[in-house]
């Protein structure tokens, strides 16, 4: 299962590069995966030659450079500093439902996003950790225990409640959910997040039978966990209501990402993951 699981999101990833290479937000920062800041400070990587200015110091002049033309020239190194990215992953049971065999559980996707991104992070040579499981690191073993973590969650229950458990301070967080159960967990897990100076991204995984609501006649509605049950002879009389409260949801967690400078969106398990991915980059470059 963690082979699988990381095979499959390693593979997400590599489909990312060119989809970035397009995107005009991170076009100028993203090469063949890399997720570099392009700008001269301290680093280990070399960035460009660039012409002498006055007050640059004899030190900086790269010598064997400058022998080669009639100016001189200092060597700059990328800037870089290795941002702290916390995951959580919602392990509860209402996130096994599909309302298709044809498509993954919410679980499934959820798990496969967030592994994708953080091997593209690591990649990139950011710090990346599970919520309450793994502080953030970097390197590629860090790969392996993400995905085995990720593989061998096990179910909670019902409905998650986020974990801010180990965030690091002025870092990056990302949470992928239902959120399905309550709001006010979440609220308390984003206040707790922005005291420590954190900015994310929710995202919002959903079945598409969950958005559409294509129920008839008379169904018997039940909490993946069994602990709710809803029996109808009407289901259909059901769907205007419900639309409006899934709305309000939404509504309601955007509000509450918009009020502490979070990114908030809605990912389809019957969309491709690509799309989510590109967007959760584009999300976290924005909290920069």
């Amino acid at each position: 299962m963690t082979t699988d699981l990381r095979a499959r999101a390693e593979a997400l990833g590599q489909t990312l590069p060119p989809l970035l290479a397009e995107a005009e937000m991170l076009a100028a920062t993203v090469m063949l995966g890399e997720h570099g800041r392009r700008r001269a400070g301290l680093g280990d990587e070399f960035w460009q030659y660039r012409p002498a200015h006055g007050g640059d110091g004899a030190r900086m002049i790269d010598w064997r450079r400058s022998a080669r033309s009639d100016a001189h020239f200092v060597r700059e190194r990328e800037w870089q500093a290795a941002q702290s990215v916390t995951l959580w992953v919602d392990p509860s049971k209402s996130m096994g439902f599909t309302g298709d065999k044809a498509r993954p559980p919410k679980a499934d996707r959820a798990r496969l996003l967030a592994l994708a991104l953080a091997v593209l992070l690591l990649k990139g040579g950011e710090r990346v950790g599970l919520s309450g499981q793994t502080p953030p690191r970097s390197g590629r073993p860090q790969i392996v225990r993400l995905a085995a973590q990720l593989a061998d969650m096990g179910e909670g229950a019902d409905y998650g409640a986020p974990m801010a458990d180990g965030m690091v301070g002025h870092g990056r967080a990302v949470f992928l959910s239902d959120f399905l159960g309550s709001l006010e967990a979440v609220e308390a897990a984003l206040g707790r997040a922005s005291d420590r100076g954190v900015k994310g991204v929710l995202v919002q995984v959903l079945d598409p039978a969950e958005e559409e609501f294509p129920f008839d006649g008379r169904t018997i509605f039940e909490s993946m966990g069994g602990s709710l049950q809803h029996e109808t002879r009407k289901a259909g009389d059901l769907r205007t209501r419900y639309l409006a409260r899934l709305a309000e949801r939404k509504d309601r967690l955007a509000g509450l990402a918009r009020a502490v400078g979070w990114h908030f969106s809605t990912h389809h398990t019957g969309a491709p993951a690509q799309g989510a991915l590109l967007w959760l980059f584009r999300a976290l470059e924005g909290g920069r």
